[in-house]
């Protein structure tokens, strides 16, 4: 492994782009299920956060309001949650739970010898899991704080917009990476400040606001088959 492969890295979401589900939110249905709540508190719950985002919440926010669902809650638990729930998705997909263009992609990062890094939204019950199966060598998610070992309901910052971007740059301050050489996926709007930060942009997906601005700053796109 010599010269730009040890320099650059691979950055990439996850929800979406890298797994065909938004983890969140089927994490946030497993749990509820595994206790005991009926499938009404689980609607309800999602409604909510999908009123608020129709009415022009910032996706940040949103992000906020979803782990404020999870105050009290101990971080062992999730964690154990997030594995089981890494495993029941793979059971109920017959399809697999990633997206074969994007994993066969950051495969071939992977084997040229550059770092996999996932950055998300999501957080370590989801990510983790999913950062072992795919060898990443890193993960960029939102910091639940903890106080205890149980999870307060506010989170250090969503790892949405602005923020995925200063994550990427100073990630790659700390380790070396040469940015210019280095590649990111992502399938929404808000993920641009992460593709920007990088000399090799990937806009993954169809989504109508990322594709035009992908086509007007001459990015490169990955149609995939995945639904959305």
């Amino acid at each position: 492994m010599t010269g730009a492969a040890e320099r650059s890295a691979v950055f990439s979401d996850v929800d979406e782009t890298l797994i065909r589900v938004k983890s969140m939110f089927r994490f946030l249905e497993f749990y509820l299920r595994t206790r005991g709540e009926p499938p009404a508190t689980y609607d309800r719950l999602t409604g909510e956060l999908r009123a608020a985002a129709l009415r022009g919440v910032p996706r940040a926010e949103i992000n906020r309001r979803y782990y404020r669902l999870y105050r009290g809650e101990r971080t062992q638990r999730l964690a154990q949650a997030g594995r089981r729930w890494f495993t029941a998705e793979w059971q109920e997909r017959t399809e697999g739970l990633y997206v074969p263009e994007v994993e066969e992609a950051l495969g071939v990062h992977q084997k040229s010898g550059q770092p996999l890094i996932l950055v998300s939204g999501s957080f370590f019950a989801c990510l983790d899991p999913i950062a072992e199966d795919v060898r990443a060598d890193q993960v960029l998610g939102t910091r639940p704080a903890v106080r205890r070992g149980e999870l307060t309901g506010e989170v250090l910052a969503p790892m949405i917009g602005a923020t995925k971007g200063r994550a990427v740059r100073i990630a790659a301050a700390v380790r070396g990476f040469d940015l210019a050489g280095s590649s990111a996926y992502g399938d929404h709007l808000s993920d641009v400040p992460m593709l920007e930060a990088v000399g090799r942009p990937v806009v993954v997906g169809d989504d109508e606001e990322l594709t035009a601005h992908a086509l007007r700053a001459g990015w490169a796109r990955m149609l995939t088959g995945a639904p959305r």
